[in-house]
């Protein structure tokens, strides 16, 4: 079997790496930071714990086929409890909607709020499986670039093929198909939010995301016990006992090619480690840009135009007193969602009047604060970052902007008097802490009503030897789509590496 080097050990390189350990091939895995598992890492302090990074876990699935490679029970690695309510919404109106975790009983709380939108939320699931279930046949778990990899028309034209190209509505947006279901706007902007997953506009995306509403209220939200920083624990136990040679603490500044093709690791202290293939969880652009360079770097920049999904400012909070009012997961909407997209997404601004989201993950385990105590989680997104963006000058007037969102709309008068250990990530230390591009949480944006759900193949079209993982790559962003992509880079490494004829070969024409 061949011999891997994996840059990078976020969810998708870890997911690669014991993948691939699975099936019998030996792997290096290297990565910068002192941890393993990217962004979903912790912060401990004054006796509260904080997942910095994820905090939501969908599609469990995704999780145990990882685990399954290796014959092992995901279950003897994770406990995982289902979350009901999924979220709580607060509106500007004092409205506050549950989203519930059963279909029937999410429709009775929106009938609640707007009887008229009863049937309007069963009309939009069923768009919504649909669209789930053709993603997960011709999307998921394959190495796709564009419409090309998803399914050959040509060979297989009939009207069940025809059926389920039309289902994609690559003529509508998310907003726009959300739209055509629901009119009551407060339930509009809940649906729109599933979106934020990718990072991205639903006035932009297209409505094929849709179906992340079906993988999210057909197979729930999870918490693993312990945080979501359990997930790469778990990941990096099975990658040990699966013999993974596992380097934290090891910058990469180069991957050589010869002929067109990845041969070789350069590490930042000199040393060269030598591989027959290569992973790279890295960011994809910031892999062919900065490790790549030459020829691959020009052809891929000249490829599609790649933009930056939104970044965001993180506000660890530990509180001396709990707010019981609050679900584990909360949504405190906006005004205008308008306003607010434009402003992040078209103008590149951070929005006047924000969407914050708040994990209160001592609802579902009371350890991660002192008794009696709170340790919030506060995410508001913002424009990746452009050149005129000084978040050190920034953060203090943006900070008061989002402390008093939660106090008019969430009933958190009192946030700033409860306080009694803050920290903050903010764009800037995003971009450096973990290499992403432009300091983007998601990577790419999955904008476009055609092409927006693409990302860079996890086979590279540019060097042979060289595949891509993690939420810049196929299928996109967030737990499960960064777990999966680590699979399907580990399986399309094993496929080629496999095969007579490899068919990475053609990257090199």
């Amino acid at each position: 079997m061949s011999t891997v080097g994996i840059i990078g050990g976020g969810l998708g390189g870890l997911a690669a790496a014991c993948t691939l350990a699975a099936r019998g091939h030996r792997v290096t895995l290297l990565e910068k930071n002192a941890w393993l598992g990217g962004k979903a890492a912790l912060l401990e302090e004054g006796g509260f714990r904080f997942d910095m990074g994820p905090t939501i876990l969908t599609m469990p699935r995704v999780l145990e086929r990882v685990f399954a490679e290796a014959g092992r029970r995901l279950g003897d690695y994770l406990d995982l409890v289902r979350l009901d309510p999924q979220w709580r919404c607060f509106y500007d109106d004092g409205t506050v909607l549950d989203l519930r975790g059963e279909e029937r009983a999410a429709r009775e709380a929106i009938a609640a709020i707007s009887p008229h939108d009863s049937k309007g939320f069963d009309d939009f699931m069923a768009v919504a499986r649909r669209l789930a279930d053709v993603s997960d046949r011709f999307f998921f778990w394959k190495s796709v670039e564009d419409l090309r990899d998803t399914m050959n028309v040509r060979a297989n034209m009939n009207l069940s093929t025809l059926a389920d190209v039309l289902s994609l509505r690559m003529h509508r947006t998310v907003a726009g198909q959300i739209k055509r279901n629901i009119a009551d706007a407060r339930v509009r902007q809940m649906l729109e939010h599933f979106i934020q997953y990718v990072g991205s506009s639903p006035l932009g995306a297209p409505a094929v995301l849709c179906g992340i509403a079906q993988m999210q209220m057909g197979e729930g939200v999870w918490y693993p016990m312990g945080g979501t920083r359990a997930v790469p624990l778990a990941l990096t136990r099975l990658a040990e006992e699966l013999g993974v040679d596992l380097r934290p603490g090891t910058d990469v500044s180069r991957i050589e090619t010869e002929g067109g093709r990845a041969v070789a690791i350069r590490t930042a202290s000199g040393e060269r480690l030598a591989f027959d293939r290569i992973v790279s969880n890295m960011d994809s652009v910031r892999t062919y840009r900065e490790l790549v360079g030459g020829a691959a770097w020009e052809s891929f920049r000249k490829g599609r135009r790649r933009e930056p999904a939104c970044s965001g400012v993180v506000l660890y909070l530990g509180l001396d007193r709990a707010y019981d009012h609050l679900a584990h997961h909360n949504f405190v909407f906006s005004r205008d969602p308008e306003e607010e997209f434009g402003a992040i997404y078209d103008r590149g601004e951070p929005a006047p009047d924000p969407t914050a989201y708040i994990a209160a993950p001592a609802r579902t385990e009371p350890a991660v604060a002192p008794p009696g105590g709170e340790a919030l989680y506060v995410l508001v997104h913002t424009p990746y970052l452009r050149p005129h963006h000084d978040w050190a000058r920034m953060l203090p007037a943006y900070r008061r902007v989002i402390l008093d969102k939660l106090a008019r709309t969430a009933g958190m008068a009192d946030l700033e008097e409860r306080i009694v250990v803050e920290r903050v990530l903010t764009p800037q230390d995003i971009h450096d802490r973990y290499r992403v591009l432009d300091g983007a949480i998601y990577g790419l944006a999955s904008h476009g009503k055609v092409l927006g759900a693409f990302k860079p193949g996890n086979r590279s079209r540019q060097v042979a030897g060289l595949y891509l993982a993690g939420g810049s790559a196929h299928p996109g962003p967030g737990m499960p789509m960064a777990l999966m992509s680590g699979w399907i880079a580990a399986d399309t490494l094993h496929a080629d590496a496999t095969r007579n004829a490899p068919a990475e070969s053609h990257a090199a024409e």
